[in-house]
């Protein structure tokens, strides 16, 4: 079973590989919001701090959104998809391959990306640290939940609007969470709380989101 989940993580990133385009879109998209954000409110030391935090977390939940359509759309198009369910292999292994593959190329560039970012907030080095741990644990829950909405909204007209519509609500607590982390840093206080619970929310996605993908998958392919 873990050569099925092997297989399907090694070919899915040797195809992220080959359209680098794509992942580097997802990327640059990131930046440039993150970067048009102290353009509008101005170059006040303090207030780039007071929303640093939050502005990173928002760009990353869009990014992340963004990157959602070629989860499931080239492999359905091409009849890839269908052959990999019915190859025998559990769905659920195959489904943590590709999310584990979209994860590695959005969401792991996304918490590297981050890391100039924080000195450009100028954040301080325990608030940027908070920030980077907080996007490590709560960005494979981004993914997750947002493949969730892929599989749900796979092969429909106007699906690009749609996933937007059913993943935006489900990820308002990961957004809260990682950037109450980096405020509470910021105040003094402890993040473990909204780490602890960021890991939480990564782990439970982890158990229950791959069955839930599997199973809508199988609906949109019917």
């Amino acid at each position: 079973m873990s050569s099925a989940l092997l297989a399907v993580l090694r070919r899915d990133l040797l195809l992220a590989l080959r359209q680098r385009g794509d992942v580097l879109n997802v990327l640059m998209f990131f930046v440039v919001v993150v970067t048009m954000v102290p353009l509008g409110v101005g170059p006040e030391i303090n207030v780039l701090r007071t929303i640093g935090a939050g502005t990173v977390w928002v760009a990353a939940l869009l990014a992340s959104i963004v990157s959602l359509p070629r989860l499931f759309a080239q492999d359905h198009a091409d009849g890839a998809l269908e052959q990999m369910l019915l190859s025998g292999q559990p769905a659920a292994l195959i489904v943590i391959g590709k999310v584990l593959a979209h994860w590695l190329v959005t969401g792991a560039p996304i918490t590297l990306a981050a890391i100039p970012i924080a000195v450009m907030f100028d954040l301080r080095f325990e608030p940027g640290c908070t920030l980077i741990a907080a996007l490590a644990l709560g960005t494979p829950a981004l993914s997750l939940i947002g493949a969730v909405g892929a599989a749900l909204t796979l092969g429909l007209r106007g699906g690009g609007v749609l996933v937007t519509l059913l993943v935006l609500p489900l990820t308002v607590p990961i957004l809260i969470f990682g950037a109450g982390a980096v405020d509470a840093t910021a105040g003094g206080l402890s993040a473990a709380p909204n780490l602890f619970l960021l890991g939480g929310l990564s782990l439970g996605s982890a158990a229950l989101a791959p069955w839930a993908i599997a199973t809508a998958l199988r609906i949109s392919l019917e």
